[in-house]
């Protein structure tokens, strides 16, 4: 059993319109843009960050917002709802937000005791805000108040055909399985970051996920540095996964493999963070190119879409 990893370190999903996403995660959830620039291996797209005042790992939601992209199809093999933490008693003030820009399919729920808002984003992404006691500081700036502010992540939701392969893949990463409610199941990581919890929803009868916008891309799972990292790497290599080399991605290192039920697994570090290349006082404002794109600046400010008036 690994040890290294301590829960999420962020979520990257997929959109349909860059400017409509930017104004869904800092208007409507309140959170801070804490990076904006382009996708690695397609840089006329954005890849947008958002999260707390730091970009704190277990913080993080991201997007390739690809202009007029198709909506993708819910189903098993992907996941399905990410989930935020919100203090407890502020449900009724999100459900009240929330309303007053009519987001889509707002609901309520309770799982494993802890009561839930539901909701859609924009491109039918599911999420959730979960109320629980979370000493993580919220992000501020963009009209939620602290007392009602996201914390960062509580959970994600893996919505899978059969759910033993990937129990045990999580148990080989650390998490320990604990109470099932219906037909979810929950995985903690012991001492873990304040987002250490993955819930497998099975769904035997359900149809394959269809990716496109709205989608989740990939989950990331947080270690402390790269040799943590390269611990993981070789541990997964030797249970017969196969994983990418390490892979600078400019403000964490990645790696990468697919799940036995379909979904794809990063592991990211939580160096150097999103500081490394702007003062944390102007994070997310300037817009930042890979070194091996910088060349292309002029051409992709001119192609991107401007995310603000």
């Amino acid at each position: 059993m690994l040890h290294q990893i301590k829960g999420l370190h962020h979520v990257t999903s997929l959109a349909s319109d860059a400017r409509e996403n930017n104004v869904f995660f800092t208007n409507v959830l309140g959170l801070r843009r804490v990076k904006k620039t382009v996708n690695f291996d397609a840089p006329d797209v954005y890849h947008l960050y958002y999260g707390d005042a730091a970009g704190s790992p277990g913080t993080v939601m991201t997007y390739f917002p690809f202009p007029d992209a198709a909506r993708g199809r819910r189903g098993v093999g992907e996941v399905g709802r990410t989930s935020f933490a919100i203090p407890t008693g502020s449900s009724q003030a999100w459900l009240d937000r929330l309303a007053s820009f009519d987001v889509a399919a707002i609901a309520t729920d309770t799982r494993f005791g802890e009561k839930r808002v539901l909701f859609d984003g924009p491109d039918g992404d599911q999420f959730a805000l979960v109320e629980r006691d979370d000493e993580r500081d919220p992000w501020t700036g963009n009209g939620v108040s602290e007392a009602m502010g996201i914390r960062g992540f509580h959970s994600a939701d893996m919505r899978l055909k059969d759910g033993d392969a990937s129990a045990e893949l999580l148990g080989f990463m650390g998490y320990e399985k604990g109470d099932t409610d219906g037909d979810v199941t929950r995985f903690i990581v012991p001492g873990g970051n304040a987002a250490n919890v993955i819930d497998i929803e099975v769904a035997p009868s359900a149809t394959h996920a269809g990716q496109g916008a709205g989608s989740v891309h990939h989950i990331a799972f947080a270690v402390e540095n790269r040799a943590r990292q390269l611990e993981v790497r070789e541990a997964l290599l030797d249970t017969g996964y196969q994983v990418t080399p390490v892979i600078d991605r400019d403000y964490f290192w990645a790696i990468y493999f697919r799940t036995p039920g379909g979904v794809l697994f990063e592991v990211a570090t939580n160096e150097p963070g999103f500081d490394r290349d702007e003062d944390t006082a102007h994070l997310g404002e300037a817009l930042k190119l890979p070194s091996q794109h910088e060349h292309l600046r002029t051409r992709l400010e001119s192609l991107l879409q401007p995310i603000e008036d």
